[in-house]
């Protein structure tokens, strides 16, 4: 198992089966929680902190899809190689497992699962990670495992 130092590999032949990383950190704001939630998922536990104190999560609480978009913030900043990186066909078990609070600081960590090189396209492959998402108290608030499509390095 390989713990990456330094930056993330660049092509599908970069990538090792166990790699495993870190990248982030987003700081959560009350400010964007609100503004996702007005615009995406207007439930009353993502938008008003008095009704959200009365719910199941006791408090205001990012949705679960802004905290996923979050990430992908994290992933396009600390990760994405504008050459190698051909965006995802999806992802898979995705789960929320804490509430995400304002003045959370996320980070998230990666693992390579499976590497798939393409039968048809052998100018790509396709890495499939094992993310986790933790808080500044090493929490774990959500699991995902995206597949990526990767550029092979140019001949």
């Amino acid at each position: 198992m390989t713990k990456l130092e330094g930056p993330h590999p660049d092509y599908f032949e970069d990538f090792e089966i166990g790699m495993k990383w870190s990248i982030g950190t987003y700081e959560v704001t009350e400010e964007e929680i609100i503004e996702f939630a007005t615009k995406y998922d207007p439930q009353y536990f993502h938008l008003d902190d008095a009704a959200a104190k009365k719910s199941l999560f006791g408090g205001l609480c990012a949705s679960g899809w802004h905290t996923a978009a979050m990430m992908m913030r994290l992933t396009v900043d600390h990760m994405v190689n504008a050459e190698g990186g051909l965006g995802s066909p999806g992802i898979n078990e995705l789960r929320w497992v804490k509430p995400v609070r304002p003045g959370d600081k996320l980070r998230m960590d990666l693992e390579v699962e499976e590497l798939h090189p393409s039968k048809s396209r052998p100018e790509i492959g396709r890495v499939h990670f094992d993310h986790k998402v933790y808080n500044q108290n090493d929490e774990l608030v959500m699991t995902f495992k995206p597949m990526v499509m990767i550029r092979c390095r140019p001949q």
